[in-house]
């Protein structure tokens, strides 16, 4: 079974190409989910988060995520820390989950594939891009953002420019490029390969 990774920027439209890849019919893992419910169940993961942020990270069982976004986005060795504590978490998960599946390739969704370099995990990558401005706007409006808490957010992640070379491929989602016949294009190359 080969192992697909799809990423992108903050608001590029990584979920929407897993969604559709979903609809075709290929088993997709979200990495993203999956962190936020390690964080949620995982007793221990919750006490390291707590011993590193604070208890405040949570308010009863339910993760604070504007506190816990705040320190992290603003510290870069907190960021660090943390990940170092839920992606362990997450590739157990992953690998539990890829276990019981039954397709030829699996699509992992994380935001921070190459960051991480856990992108050396799979065998192939997809990379999700769209315009600067275009991302910022779609997330000002899923999150209820400002333009510079965004613009935080992005500086913390690889450029485009920085992922393309690491990328076995590139999915344009711009509001003038179709992505459905992308999508289609590099499945049947990834079918090709396997």
């Amino acid at each position: 079974m080969k192992t697909v990774g799809v990423t992108g920027g903050i608001g590029s439209g990584k979920s929407i190409v897993c969604k559709v890849l979903e609809v075709l019919g290929y088993p997709v893992f979200y990495a993203d989910a999956e962190a936020k419910r390690c964080m949620h169940e995982d007793k221990v993961l919750k006490a390291g988060i707590q011993e590193l942020l604070g208890a405040e990270a949570y308010n009863g069982n339910e993760t604070n995520n504007a506190f816990i976004a705040g320190k992290i986005f603003s510290d870069d060795a907190l960021r660090v820390a943390m990940n170092a504590l839920v992606h362990p978490a997450v590739y157990r998960a992953f690998d539990k989950w890829k276990s019981i599946q039954e397709a030829p390739f699996v699509f992992n969704e994380s935001a921070l594939l190459f960051e991480t370099e856990s992108y050396k995990r799979f065998d192939y990558t997809i990379l999700v891009t769209a315009d600067k401005d275009i991302r910022i706007r779609r997330v000002m409006e899923r999150d209820g953002v400002t333009e510079a808490q965004v613009l935080a957010r992005m500086e913390k992640q690889w450029s485009d420019e920085e992922k393309i070379p690491l990328s076995t491929a590139v999915i344009v989602n711009n509001p003038d490029r179709l992505v459905v016949p992308q999508i289609l294009q590099e499945v049947k190359k990834l079918e090709s390969k396997s």
